[in-house]
């Protein structure tokens, strides 16, 4: 009808470093081919949003819609999608023609365009998404879908690793990722040790069930511990503690840098010959991982009600957004709903 205004919805905003706001867009009404409109129902915050906040994550411009830890229901028959089917939203958004993604590798895709990173997230009423970036929630409550790519990352990181049951595995820095890192390490069976300068993140994932745990002045390799570790998974984003891990990867070990830093990264040389280390680097996950999450999710194995510390309204997060940036080593993952009823 001529006249008539667009519906409007509120995006959670990084304005600049340190500003986050509630910005006014319309309601997207279409969606390109190949594309799917998706009513979003909670998001999740991550690391990634609190570097964003602070004006430490290199890859992006502001202002930006975060979010891109996502789920929500299909908004309109598309394709394979019905209105209304609950869905995980797989926000690495690739091109389809680099020789990474034709090679079955989108998440390390040349042209990548990550979700509340690259391009605007889902903080927000609606978006729209490229079908194949959609997975069928099934049996899953919105609290456990949402929780899927977080905890893909590390899944991702595991099945790079080719981590076995007679496995002993540390991973530095106890956070979200590593957290994750480590329950999928010790559903194949490994050996978990975690180490973290938190006491608060240990005391956290000790709640998980793991008692393997280690300061970060305390030597690691000695004792039990002095042929070193088969696996290290370095998640702390830190360059000093990236370099310091090399040392205790076991002789044939591996080492995987699940987290990323903005410089580089020095080693020397001999020690890792000697040790026919393997050196990798894990980014983002594949369907293969979200699949791998979501069976865990589905089945109990991973309870999601032990990882969400809270649900907040997304009204609430601008005044909020400073404290939990501030509190961050004490949450393991606060969830924004986007609608009612959203809960563990």
């Amino acid at each position: 009808m001529a006249g008539a205004v667009a519906p409007t919805m509120l995006c959670g905003t990084c304005i600049t470093p340190g500003q986050f706001e509630l910005v006014a867009r319309d309601v997207p009404q279409s969606a390109p081919e190949g594309w799917v409109l998706v009513d979003i129902s909670a998001v999740g915050l991550c690391g990634t949003d609190y570097h964003i906040f602070d004006g430490k994550q290199p890859f992006l411009d502001y202002p930006r819609v975060i979010g891109h830890e996502l789920c929500g229901h299909v908004a309109a028959d598309a394709g394979p999608w019905r209105a209304g089917q609950l869905v995980v939203i797989n926000p690495y958004i690739a091109c389809g023609t680099c020789r990474a993604c034709l090679r079955g590798k989108p998440n390390c895709c040349t042209r990548i365009g990550v979700l509340g990173v690259h391009r605007d997230g889902g903080m927000c009423a609606r978006i729209a998404v490229p079908s194949n970036n959609l997975y069928d929630a099934g049996t899953l409550t919105e609290g456990q879908a949402v929780l899927a790519e977080f905890l893909a990352i590390g899944a991702h990181a595991v099945r790079r690793s080719g981590v076995g049951a007679q496995d002993r595995v540390l991973v530095t820095g106890a956070g979200p990722i590593g957290l994750g890192t480590a329950l999928f390490a010790r559903l194949r069976g490994a050996e978990v040790h975690l180490q973290d300068a938190s006491p608060a993140r240990l005391e956290a994932c000790r709640a998980f069930g793991f008692d393997k745990m280690h300061g970060v002045d305390t030597p690691l390799i000695a004792g039990d511990l002095a042929d070193g570790f088969d696996v290290v998974f370095d998640a702390t984003g830190n360059t000093g503690a990236i370099e310091a891990g090399f040392a205790h990867v076991a002789h044939g070990g591996t080492y995987v840098l699940v987290s990323v830093v903005k410089g580089d990264i020095s080693f020397t040389d001999a020690e890792f010959h000697k040790r026919e280390m393997s050196l990798l680097g894990s980014r983002n996950a594949t369907a293969e991982d979200f699949r791998t999450v979501m069976e865990a999710l589905s089945d109990g194995r991973i309870d999601a009600r032990q990882i969400i510390s809270e649900v907040m309204p997304l009204d609430a997060l601008p005044a909020r957004f400073p404290q939990l940036v501030a509190n961050r080593e004490t949450l393991i993952k606060v969830v924004v709903g986007l609608k009612e009823g959203v809960a563990a």
